[in-house]
């Protein structure tokens, strides 16, 4: 049996770069030390004890989140695949005989986030290195959202009742408590009925960078986080679908001096007229820049579903998503400019 020597694990990885690795691109474009400062702070707080060594490095920990959340990996798959990819280990800086952090360290770091709440910070950190780097948020801003599923829960018609109004039934174990998701709820789209939550992004025009998010339960309506959405850009225009329009909004926007490009929408007495029609097709060429980006993250990873239980757990996991894209397509933006 021959024994594959150095040269060997070179050239395998030649090739793949020749047949073009994003995550090359993201690790020579990256400054992963801007998240140390709150990675440290997340883990610091996370430990119950100061005492004993701390283990495998934030940064190597964090990269590991960044690649589970780029292509939907499970805590297991995960471990699996550093082990399994030259890629990943690459990325991850591992030499192939160096020991890899397993799934339970991957879900205990995760959880340190959790708990910490700093997936938020780690996401404006990034935006703020953007913007340093010439990527201004630029030409106006689009805001939409995309439903998140997570595995249904098989409660009663009375369960289901009751958690809607806050009250977790009392005879639930403890262990069931656990495995049950009371913060996620149903919605419906295009007659269709889903379950879990809602990531509500903005998203500059210029870059198709997402410039700030909000994550909800999926009943929620899109609308009530609007306004919080919008961010600092060089241009006052704001797109967005018609589930955003009502009068109030539009008095709201021009008040603010925002210029508004929300679709018209038309009802069963008052159709649109062709006028109407044409304006929503010359927006929608701006507005379905947004689908790119959910349709990217769709794309990458696969079945978008969330296991997880619990909306911060579901912040976490969805702000780590929505971190990841900006930093890929950091990537890519870098490396067309060449």
């Amino acid at each position: 049996m021959i024994q594959p020597g150095f040269f060997d694990l070179q050239d395998r990885l030649y090739k793949i770069d020749k047949n073009g690795d994003p995550l090359t691109k993201i690790n020579e474009t990256v400054n992963w030390e801007l998240f140390r400062p709150a990675l440290e702070k997340a883990r610091d707080k996370g430990r119950q004890s100061a005492v004993g060594p701390k283990g495998y490095d934030v940064i190597l920990l964090f990269k590991i989140l960044i690649l589970q959340s780029l292509y939907n990996l499970s805590d297991d798959a995960t471990e699996f695949q550093i082990l399994d990819r030259h890629s990943f280990g690459r990325f991850l800086g591992l030499h192939i005989s160096q020991k890899v952090p397993d799934a339970t360290t991957i879900w205990r770091f995760r959880e340190d986030l959790v708990n910490a709440g700093i997936v938020e910070e780690l996401f404006s950190t990034f935006d703020a290195h953007l913007r340093d780097n010439g990527f201004m948020a630029m030409k106006g801003q689009i805001v939409d959202a995309s439903i998140v599923n997570v595995p249904k829960q098989r409660n009663s018609r009375e369960e289901n009742a009751r958690i809607k109004e806050g009250d977790i039934p009392k005879d639930w174990s403890e262990n069931k408590r656990r495995r049950k998701d009371v913060d996620a709820r149903w919605t419906k789209k295009g007659g269709t009925s889903f379950y879990g939550y809602k990531n509500h992004i903005a998203v500059d025009v210029k870059h198709k960078l997402i410039r700030s998010y909000a994550v909800t339960d999926a009943a929620l309506h899109d609308s009530n986080v609007f306004e919080q959405l919008l961010v600092d850009n060089t241009s006052k225009d704001v797109w967005a679908d018609s589930a955003y329009r009502s009068a109030d909004r539009l008095e709201r926007l021009a008040r603010e001096g925002f210029r508004e490009h929300i679709q018209r929408k038309g009802s069963r007495n008052h159709p649109l007229t062709q006028r109407e029609q044409e304006g929503n097709r010359t927006r929608s060429r701006i507005r379905s820049r947004i689908e790119h980006i959910f349709g990217v993250q769709a794309q990458r990873a696969g079945n978008l579903l969330l296991r997880t239980i619990g909306i911060a757990r579901a912040r976490t996991k969805i702000g780590l998503r929505n971190l990841a894209y900006n930093i890929d397509r950091m990537g890519l933006l870098l490396a067309t400019s060449r």
